[in-house]
C-alpha cells in the first residue's frame, strides 16, 4: 500500500511554496516522523515529517513550485511491513536453531553411556556479504557554493547561478529572502521612520543574573539571559504608552488589547521574528522558555508561519553580534521597533554620599524606530526612558506588575 505524500497546511495565509529539497533520496528507507523535505514559503521555510514508514518514492522534483494539499511523493509501508514478517521469521528460526554443534548429535538409548564425543570443530559462519552502500556524494567543483542560497536545493532549472567574467557569481534569491527585501523595502515607504536613542546601566540586572542563575537554571530548566527582562519592561512600558503598541490601518489607528512581542532570531535563512503571545502575562521562567523554544525552531525549520504572525511590538538585539549601535527597521505594519545592542563597560559618572563621582559600569545603548505618523517623540522618549527605568533597577518589574 502506498500513502500519498502531501504539502501540509502550515498558516492560514499560506497557499504555496517552493519544494526547496528532499532530505532523503528515491527509494530511501524512512520512519515515521523523520524530517522528509524542506518547504519554503514567503514568511518561513519548514521540514516536513514522513506520515509513515516505508520506502519513498518522489513525483516533484526540488525546486518546484506546489500549492497546499499537492501530492509530492509517496510512502510504500507494503515493503516494510514485508520486511518486518521477514526479520520476525528470520528471528524466529534463530531462536529455534541448535546453538552448540553438540546439539546436533544423536542421543544415546537409555541405560547405555555416551561415548567420549570427538574434539569440537571450529566451524566459521560465512562472511556476510557488504552491505550496499550509497553512492557517495558528489564532490563540489572549485569555486562551490560557500552559502545556502547558492546551494542546489534553491536552483531553479531556469534559474542556475551564473559564472561572471570577473570570477563572480550571480546566484538567484531565495523565495523567503526575497519576501524579506520586499517587506523592508515597504517598511521604509510606507512609514515616517525615526529612531531615539538611550543607553542602560546594567550593573544592577547583570549583578542578579549572577546571583540566581544557577539556581534559576536548576529550577526552571532554562538559562536566565537578560531578553527576558527587557521583554517584560517592554510590556510594561506598552502599558502605560498603547500607542507604542498600536498600527495604522488606511485612516484609523488599531489599538491592540494584547501584547504579543516578536523576538528577532538570525537563522541561515535570513532573519525571522516569531511571536510571543500574551507575553506580559508569562514570568522571567516562562518568557525564556518561549524565547528559547521559538529561537531553536526557527533556526531548525520546525517553526509555522502563523508564529511569525501578528505581533504587535518587537524586540532585536545585535549586540550578540558585537553591535554597538544601530538604528533597527520596522517590522511593517508594527509601528516600533526595540534595538539592543552589546554590552560594553565604561566610565559614567554616579552620584555618591559625597558626591559625583566616576565609575566602570557594564552600559548597553538602546535605540526604538518608530512610525512618526502615529508616534510624537514625546512619546517615544518616554516610552524609551521608562524601559531603562525598569531595568536599570530590576525588582522594579515584579513590585511594579
Amino acid at each position: 500500500m502506498k500513502l500519498d505524500i502531501k504539502v501540509p497546511s502550515v498558516g492560514e495565509s499560506v497557499t504555496q511554496g517552493i519544494l526547496a529539497s528532499w532530505l532523503k533520496a528515491e527509494g530511501d528507507h524512512v520512519e515515521e516522523g523523520s524530517d522528509l523535505f524542506e518547504l519554503e514559503t514567503d514568511k518561513a521555510t519548514v521540514t516536513v515529517p514522513a506520515p509513515a514508514t516505508g520506502s519513498l518514492s518522489i513525483s516533484v522534483a526540488a525546486g518546484a513550485e506546489v500549492t497546499i494539499g499537492q501530492v509530492v511523493g509517496a510512502v510504500d509501508v507494503e515493503k516494510t511491513a514485508a520486511a518486518s514478517r521477514s526479520t520476525a521469521k528470520s528471528s524466529a528460526a534463530q531462536a529455534s536453531a541448535p546453538r552448540y554443534p553438540a546439539d546436533l548429535a544423536p542421543r544415546p538409548p537409555a541405560g547405555q553411556v555416551a561415548a567420549a564425543p570427538a574434539a569440537p570443530t571450529v566451524v566459521r559462519a560465512p562472511e556476510p556479504a557488504p552491505a550496499p552502500q550509497a553512492p557517495a556524494a558528489p564532490q563540489e567543483p572549485a569555486g562551490a557554493p560557500r552559502y545556502p542560497a547558492e546551494s542546489a536545493a534553491y536552483r531553479d532549472a531556469d534559474s542556475a547561478p551564473v559564472t561572471l567574467a570577473n570570477g563572480g557569481r550571480r546566484v538567484p534569491m531565495t523565495t523567503l529572502r526575497k519576501r524579506i527585501a520586499a517587506r523592508l523595502v515597504e517598511a521604509q515607504h510606507a512609514t515616517a521612520s525615526l529612531t531615539t536613542f538611550n543607553e542602560v546601566n546594567m550593573q544592577k540586572i547583570t549583578d542578579l543574573r549572577a546571583r540566581y542563575r544557577d539556581e534559576f537554571e536548576r529550577a526552571h530548566g532554562v538559562k536566565l539571559g537578560f531578553m527576558s527582562f527587557f521583554v517584560k519592561a517592554c510590556c510594561m512600558a506598552l502599558a502605560e504608552m498603547p500607542v507604542v503598541n498600536a498600527r495604522i490601518e488606511g485612516d484609523e489607528i488599531v489599538y491592540s488589547e494584547t501584547f504579543d512581542l516578536g523576538v528577532a532570531v538570525s537563522t541561515d535563512r535570513g532573519l525571522l521574528v516569531p511571536v510571543i503571545r500574551s507575553a506580559d502575562k508569562l514570568g522571567l521562567a516562562g518568557l525564556e522558555s518561549a524565547i528559547a523554544d521559538l529561537a531553536a525552531r526557527a533556526r531548525d525549520k520546525k517553526i509555522l508561519p502563523d508564529e511569525l504572525a501578528g505581533g504587535t511590538f518587537s524586540i532585536t538585539n545585535g549586540g550578540v553580534f558585537g553591535s554597538l549601535l544601530s538604528t533597527p527597521l520596522l517590522n511593517y505594519p508594527q509601528s516600533a521597533i526595540l534595538g539592543m545592542h552589546t554590552i560594553q563597560r565604561r566610565p559614567v559618572a554616579e552620584q555618591a554620599a559625597d558626591g559625583e563621582k566616576v565609575v566602570i559600569r557594564p552600559m548597553m545603548y538602546v535605540a526604538l524606530t518608530y512610525d512618526h505618523r502615529l508616534i510624537d517623540g514625546k512619546e517615544a522618549v518616554t516610552f524609551l526612558r521608562r524601559v531603562k527605568e525598569l531595568v536599570e533597577d530590576p525588582w522594579r518589574l515584579f513590585i511594579e506588575a
